[in-house]
């Protein structure tokens, strides 16, 4: 790894899709992906192509009009969660209570990363629902109240390596059990060491149970018949790795997080540094870049796909549908502040794209007046249509 280069204005923009377009036959050729791998590199490749259609912008004051193409609206798609973040946020407003939020995060250790990702979507759900039970169970014996827990799993690195983890926000403090107040934790919320060995208890006994259903039949690793049982005796004497950090003091600064988390992808366009013929330059962390061939690239990009149906932001206590008409009411008329509202939301998908990415979109490069999106000729029959929206 070595230091990039400074991000200036002249630098070319790069773009997933275009090493997908590239490389996606040569990763192919070199392995069997899975069908939901395939089909997000197919719709990364089509999004924003005039093979997915779109609209043409026409500016009122002179003749100059440029195509607008459509997005593949997959979720893996690093051009496409900008305005499904923002959509998502303001839905979620309403839910959000008015206080301090800490955030906790729960990382599998480095021996179970081979095994979840041999059961992806049975082991990623258990350690979604590890995280979010242990720190309810916590808010219930410890507080005697029920936290609000809204968790997001993410599964990379910033090299793009398979590393599970799940970033908690909770509320901090809760309802109390008999629900005529709040119990307010400002400054600490539970010993880490204290989570750690609790999540570990529960993923470790969850893990156990999907090997007596023979969900692990096929592991490599449990050929053995002592394989199992001697990777749970070390899983068991090691002290499990949870992060907890202050509580964001504004519900601004946790909407800005919320964004920041729910819908992040593997990798973002603009960490892209260069792309060549046969190698991609990505940044990493702390000034650093890493250079790997494409079809490398590629290779840890779909280690990030997740399976179909799988519902990465999940919400525990409070948050919880089955606490939004009762416990959350009663736990916001409790709280000092009633309402909690994100900025808002602009009246169609154009006003949106215009507030986040800046009005120039609405501007014509040639004379500066303002362009109106117009219907475009819809795609040649053969085209291929992205995946449909979830």
């Amino acid at each position: 790894m070595h230091p990039h280069p400074p991000r200036g204005a002249g630098r070319p923009r790069f773009e997933v899709g275009d090493i997908v377009r590239a490389h996606g036959d040569e990763l192919l050729a070199q392995r069997p992906l899975r069908p939901e791998q395939a089909r997000a590199l197919s719709a990364m490749a089509l999004c924003r192509t005039a093979a997915l259609g779109g609209h043409l912008d026409r500016c009122d004051g002179c003749d100059f009009t440029r195509p607008a193409y459509n997005s593949c609206r997959n979720r893996h798609c690093p051009k496409c969660q900008s305005l499904a973040q923002e959509r998502w946020i303001h839905s979620r407003a309403e839910r959000v209570l008015p206080v301090g939020h800490f955030h906790v995060v729960f990382t599998v250790p480095r021996e179970l990363r081979a095994l979840v990702a041999f059961r992806r979507k049975e082991l990623l759900g258990e350690l979604m629902r590890a995280a979010g039970h242990t720190l309810t169970e916590l808010g219930n014996s410890r507080l005697n109240a029920t936290l609000g827990v809204t968790a997001v799993l993410h599964t990379w690195t910033r090299t793009l390596l398979f590393h599970p983890h799940v970033h908690c926000l909770v509320t901090a403090g809760g309802l109390a059990s008999d629900a005529d107040r709040w119990i307010a934790r400002d400054e600490f919320l539970f010993p880490v060491r204290v989570i750690g060995d609790l999540f570990r208890g529960k993923l470790l006994g969850a893990i156990r149970r999907l090997h007596r259903e023979g969900t692990f039949d096929g592991f490599a690793a449990f050929r053995d018949p002592e394989g199992f049982e001697r990777l749970m005796r070390r899983l068991a004497k090691h002290r499990w790795v949870v992060y907890s950090k202050q509580p964001f003091a504004t519900s601004e600064h946790l909407f800005r997080y919320l964004g920041r988390y729910t819908h992040r992808v593997g990798i973002a366009n603009s960490r892209l540094l260069d792309v060549g013929p046969n190698h991609v330059t990505f940044r990493t962390k702390d000034g650093r870049s890493e250079t790997l061939s494409s079809s490398e690239f590629l290779r840890r990009l779909v280690q990030h796909i997740l399976p179909p149906g799988f519902v990465k932001i999940r919400h525990y206590g409070l948050y919880a549908g089955t606490h939004v008409r009762k416990g959350l009411e009663q736990a916001r008329a409790l709280l000092p502040s009633s309402t909690t509202t994100a900025p808002p939301l602009p009246p169609t998908w154009f006003d949106l794209l215009a507030a986040l990415v800046g009005n120039h979109v609405r501007l014509c490069p040639a004379c500066g007046g303002e362009v109106h999106p117009e219907p475009l000729l819809q795609p040649h029959a053969s085209a291929r249509a992205p995946p449909p929206p979830r």
